[in-house]
């Protein structure tokens, strides 16, 4: 309906008004008297959705349609003379409407439709509200079931192929809005005195074309035993490692080496109540990205938290050589002086497969075993149970094979001593183990991308990654925000001289229609 601006109210809601009149003498008749309070809800839940498409079909109609005289000039200056009506659909939240504005043309270039700019209206048939809600849910859940919530729970249709791509283009500005606009917030305050950067990998089952080139050869090249199932050890090399990054800040915390061993053991020290959270935790992973830039990328992150470098940076590692590497180089590159930290937990399972060399697994003295050289470790002695390991396995008189995993765990933590002066990292209260980094690895990546029979293709292993990332680390809102202002430069502002830019984030991007240029 075309009406202009300045009718009476009821000219535009006149159909939104009958049916809330309607479903009022509906639920106020002897027959409604006869429900239960579900079938009542049910009622109220049917006919309000579409009392609420009627309210938003009038409330479009209400905004006209987008007339700016009999001539129109675009950013490429040339005149658009001819105007049509075109008509256009909108999925919303309550169901479709549809859009009847004027359409500015002239041969050879594209056409100027002043209320797609003012509304901000998406290209594709799909309403923001409905693009939102499949950013959220993708965020949490499979797309099996954010189709069947859209359609359970909204007036909206969304086949799971659409729900895929409104995911990957909800997405696309993920890397913009911690580059533009973090880096104008200013850093958080007050915050712990200690900046803790921590990373990871962890593998997401892909699509065979999509896998990097060194796993789909393998992939290729492996021969199982069985045809319908895989045997005792062996893989599909099916997986593209995908590196997850977190920096947050934590106050200081002091503790003795007895303390945790404590709180590692069945006795829980009183001061593990105590112990201080991390605050302003942001965590994000990428399956695109090599591991070299979101390591960079992590970096630029505590920068912008800490840019006069104020605080105590500190890396928590577990001692692949590559991520060491390419954690020191930007160290270096920034001119920070940062802690390096072996991870306890890693150190502790390379233990507990030492014991097991002496001791029968389970048993007691294998525990006991563990605990003696674990306090070792902590009281910064790591070298002499390096040596009295290995001398234990000599005069016992094992085998190359039967001492390997000894071995091995000697070479780990001879290679890494400078990562285990757990002493002094005690008593200046730093984080010894790599708990946020572990967790983010299973509650970002695997248990949303490593559902059962879940093969990804990359482009949609990366947007749900980074909607996922923006949810967990609390950033959703604010970055919906930025993507619809986004959306709006994308669509609309490149076509039109004097494109406004949006005077608040966290307000609809709506330029104002007198900063178009019109022809009277």
């Amino acid at each position: 309906m075309i009406v202009p601006i300045g009718e009476p109210r009821r000219d535009f809601f006149a159909e939104a008004e009958m049916k809330f009149g309607d479903l009022v003498k509906q639920l106020g008749s002897p027959a409604a008297k006869e429900l239960t309070h579900g079938q009542a809800e049910e009622l109220i839940a049917e006919q309000g959705n579409e009392l609420l498409r009627r309210l938003f079909q009038g409330w479009l109609d209400a905004q006209g349609a987008g007339d700016l005289g009999p001539v129109l000039v675009g950013r490429d200056e040339v005149e658009r003379e001819e105007k049509r009506y075109r008509e256009r659909g909108l999925q919303s939240l309550f169901g479709e409407v549809e859009l009847s504005r004027l359409s500015y043309e002239s041969p050879g270039v594209p056409s100027l439709r002043p209320l797609d700019a003012e509304l901000n209206l998406p290209q594709e048939s799909y309403s923001h509200g409905v693009r939102r809600k499949v950013a959220k849910q993708a965020a949490k859940e499979s797309f099996d079931e954010v189709v069947l919530g859209i359609g359970e729970h909204t007036g909206a249709h969304v086949p799971k192929r659409q729900a895929e791509e409104l995911a990957q283009r909800a997405a696309r500005d993920f890397d913009a809005f911690y580059a533009e606009e973090r880096a104008e917030r200013k850093p958080e305050s007050p915050s712990g005195a200690i900046l803790v950067l921590s990373t990871d990998g962890k593998g997401v089952p892909m699509r065979r074309s999509d896998l990097r080139p060194e796993t789909r050869k393998a992939a290729a090249q492996r021969e199982h035993k069985l045809k319908k199932r895989l045997s005792k050890g062996e893989k599909r090399s099916t997986k593209r490692m995908a590196t997850v990054a977190a920096v947050y800040t934590v106050e200081e915390f002091v503790r003795s080496p007895g303390q945790i061993v404590a709180e590692l053991g069945s006795v829980r020290d009183a001061a593990e109540a105590k112990r201080p959270r991390p605050e302003n935790k942001r965590v994000w992973a990428s399956v695109r990205k090599e591991q070299e830039q979101t390591i960079k990328e992590m970096f630029e992150e505590a920068l912008r938290r800490d840019p006069q470098r104020q605080k105590r940076w500190m890396a928590v590692v577990d001692g692949n050589k590559s991520q060491i590497r390419l954690i020191r180089k930007y160290a270096r590159h920034h001119g920070v002086e940062l802690v390096l930290v072996l991870d306890l937990i890693h150190v502790l399972e390379y233990l507990w497969k030492a014991a097991y060399v002496f001791h029968p697994e389970g048993s007691l003295e294998a525990e006991r075993w563990v605990t003696d050289r674990l306090e070792e470790v902590l009281e910064g002695r790591a070298r002499q149970v390096v040596a009295n390991m290995r001398r234990a396995a000599t005069r016992a008189g094992l085998s190359a094979q039967q001492r390997k995993p000894l071995d091995i765990c000697a070479g780990y933590l001879r290679g890494h001593l400078e990562m285990l002066r757990y002493d002094e990292y005690l008593a200046a209260g730093l984080p010894i183990a790599s708990g946020v980094i572990e967790g983010a690895c299973r509650y970002l990546v695997k248990d949303r991308m490593e559902r059962t029979g879940a093969s990804w293709g990359l482009e949609g292993a990366e947007a749900v990654l980074r909607l996922r990332a923006v949810y967990v680390s609390g950033d959703f809102e604010e970055y919906w925000q930025f993507h619809l202002r986004k959306e709006w430069e994308r669509n609309h502002a490149h076509l039109y001289a004097e494109a406004p830019q949006r005077a608040q984030a966290t307000s609809p991007p709506s330029p104002p229609v007198s900063r178009l240029r019109r022809i009277k």
